[in-house]
């Protein structure tokens, strides 16, 4: 049973975006940072709430600047003024977005002026897994007017905060996962032998609604006799048969954040290969959870799963994708990769996916996805496992 109770409760208190912006105050102040200077939807989101689907528009940019001393300040195109005052957020110095001459960059640079004295250090996430939304001209003109003052990497600031989930986060995520697993059971509702790949998506992100998803912004899956080639490529019309496996992997968003797991079926009863695959995947998964423990590393966690698929050949059963599982919050995959060269240290509070994944015949694979979080006692499943035996449909 999952071992976190789902809460209904949206957003979050004060206190939560007190604590965030403590710890990254106190992480600023040992690394001899200014400021960071955030420009993208999950950090922005982190410090402030500003939850919104406008982020699906390029046009605009967005800035929000947190000091190692004082409050935040959001320095945002004015259409967003009236939901960032919502969240709480203080100061807010808006322009008439977009604005072809400038667009906003003569606030931004006024902004960080005001608030860091030359020859300090304003620092933006650098590394894997982060990016700058911000035109590159308008990049290179900002540094330009900065004077003295040192742009730099946030030396992993963004990712170490993100990295560990608060109770409150842990909540949201457990709340997505158990909205999927009720999904997941209605899939005998929309899918069987005859009807199209394509269909059973779009009946499925409906299920993912009704059973009470903000949105399904990531949808995944695959049919084909004994296993399928990839679990990336978009739905084809092309129906259920017998024989086929069916998979299906759902990022669904409830209150900003995903789970991310997925689930196989077999319309009609299985052939024995697949029934040993399907079984061989879930002895992985139960022991990527095992060895999902404090102190353990990420690379602990894919050679835990490895030996069953491979007997620690490395790179897992079929697994050319290169990871068996990653992070999940805010984004559908965060930091870390479970991969052989990822040696972060697990931590309580850190959500994991265990996602192995095995060959059943020459270009056929079954993957199999949970999600958990690490606990100072070891893990806990936020999905409900599945059971070794596959799931059938009707033929």
């Amino acid at each position: 049973m999952n071992s976190t109770p789902e809460s209904t409760a949206r957003g979050f208190l004060a206190g939560e975006f007190e604590d965030r912006l403590r710890r990254a105050q106190t992480a600023m102040d040992k690394a001899e940072i200014t400021v960071l200077l955030l420009t993208t939807e999950p950090e922005i989101r982190y410090f402030s709430g500003f939850l919104t689907r406008f982020w699906e528009s390029p046009t605009r940019p967005w800035f929000l600047i947190v000091p190692r001393n004082g409050e935040v300040v959001a320095v945002i195109p004015s259409i967003g003024a009236h939901l960032m005052g919502q969240c709480g957020v203080g100061d807010i110095r808006t322009w008439a977005a977009p604005n072809y001459q400038d667009d906003g960059l003569s606030l931004l640079a006024d902004a960080l002026c005001d608030i860091v004295p030359d020859g300090e250090t304003i620092a933006l996430p650098m590394g894997l897994e982060s990016h700058l939304r911000m035109p590159l001209d308008d990049f290179d003109r900002l540094k330009g007017r900065l004077g003295e003052r040192r742009l730099a990497s946030d030396d992993g600031i963004m990712r170490q905060l993100r990295l560990v989930k608060s109770k409150a986060e842990i909540a949201k995520l457990a709340s997505a996962c158990q909205i999927a697993g009720r999904a997941f059971a209605r899939v005998p509702e929309i899918a069987r032998s005859g009807v199209p790949l394509s269909e059973i998506f779009r009946r499925f992100q409906v299920l993912c609604l009704d059973e009470g998803a903000d949105w399904v912004p990531y949808l995944a899956g695959a049919a084909g006799q004994g296993g399928y080639g990839d679990v990336i490529s978009p739905a084809t019309e092309t129906p259920l048969s017998p024989g086929d496996i069916l998979m299906l992997d759902t990022g669904l968003v409830w209150d900003g954040y995903f789970c991310d797991f997925d689930r196989n079926f077999s319309v009609g009863t299985p052939v024995a290969t697949v029934r040993a695959a399907h079984a061989r995947l879930i002895e992985a998964t139960a022991a990527g959870f095992e060895a999902s423990n404090p102190g353990a590393t990420a690379a602990d966690v894919f050679h835990a799963m490895d030996q069953v698929l491979t007997g620690g050949q490395g790179g897992g059963a079929g697994a050319s994708a290169g990871r068996l599982g990653h992070g999940l919050g805010m984004q559908l995959t965060e930091w870390p990769s479970l991969i052989p060269a990822d040696h972060t240290v697990l931590e309580p509070g850190m959500v994991l996916t265990l996602e192995p994944s095995i060959e059943t015949a020459a270009g056929n694979i079954l993957v199999h996805e949970e999600n958990i979080v690490v606990k100072s006692n070891g893990a806990a499943y936020l999905s409900q496992p599945s059971d070794a035996e596959i799931p059938v449909l009707e033929p």
